[in-house]
């Protein structure tokens, strides 16, 4: 039974999305560094991508909000995560990790781990990279997830593992993306359907997600109503891209459409009324 949308998105909650202009911290890959501070600034937030562990003190009196994220990690990548994690939770920052590449490497799974012990208040990645993160059996390979995780029975496997999860880590609420995008948090879950198969075909769109996440939480939104709100508005962003792209398809005119969405969408009133899931 598919809920309805007024029951997944509250009309007043979801009409304040990005009206303000949070100061979002974000320690993430130079790969889609650009791509992620424009999206931010695209949505009324304000981005810095600091790494210097010595301004961390004077940055963290400022920022709103903190996204860290694992992909192209180094040792000292690894230094900065964990430097921004420790005084994330001394000063009780609302944190995203984002869990790029556990399947790649168990140096990778064992860092977002350590992470984890340190309460953040969203962990997310594609299904592949949250089944390896929870012990299950995945077919993702490096950064990229595969479509036999996103099968009924392994969904929902893994739906009940991340809400076992969640007892053992009562701070933290879960995201794993996909065709079907799965949340749970400590009190509820939920599958979301928006999306196009475009967004797969571009580097850098899980990263976005993570970091609208991290701007309504640095809004003050709460973090089921953010992860519902940050991943559909991102996934009907696309679905509206599609329809202004001429055929055939060119995915360098859907990325420019994208982001023309990502800064025009929230500013329609009932956006969030094409919000297509279910609660669990």
């Amino acid at each position: 039974m598919v809920t309805s949308q007024k029951d997944l998105l509250m009309n007043k909650q979801a009409n304040n999305f990005f009206k303000k202009s949070p100061l979002v911290h974000c320690i993430t890959n130079e790969v889609t560094c650009e791509s992620m501070a424009n999206a931010l600034l695209y949505v009324n937030s304000k981005p810095i991508m600091a790494v210097d562990e010595r301004e961390f003190k004077e940055l963290f009196e400022q920022t709103d909000g903190l996204l860290l994220n694992l992909g192209h990690l180094s040792i000292n990548r690894q230094e900065q995560l964990l430097a921004a994690s420790q005084e994330a939770l001394h000063t009780n920052k609302p944190t995203v990790i984002d869990v790029v590449g556990v399947s790649a490497s168990s140096l990778r799974k064992k860092l977002a781990l350590t992470l984890l012990e340190n309460k953040p208040t969203v962990v997310k990645g594609n299904t592949s990279e949250m089944r390896n993160l929870c012990g299950l059996k995945s077919s993702g390979r490096g950064v990229d997830g595969d479509s036999s995780d996103q099968e009924k029975a392994s969904l929902q496997e893994l739906s009940e593992t991340l809400k076992k999860w969640t007892q053992q880590y009562p701070a933290t609420s879960f995201l794993a993306t996909g065709e079907t995008d799965i949340i749970v948090t400590p009190h509820t879950s939920y599958y979301l359907k928006n999306g196009v198969a475009e967004l797969d075909q571009m580097t850098g769109t899980g990263d976005i997600v993570g970091a609208l996440i991290a701007s309504l939480l640095g809004q003050g939104i709460e973090s089921e109503m953010s992860l519902v709100g940050a991943v559909s508005y991102f996934n009907l962003c696309g679905e509206s891209a599609l329809t202004h792209c001429k055929k055939p398809l060119g995915m360098a005119d859907f990325r420019h459409e994208l982001f023309n969405e990502l800064s025009r969408l929230y500013k329609k009133d009932d956006w969030w009324q094409q919000v297509k899931g279910e609660r669990i």
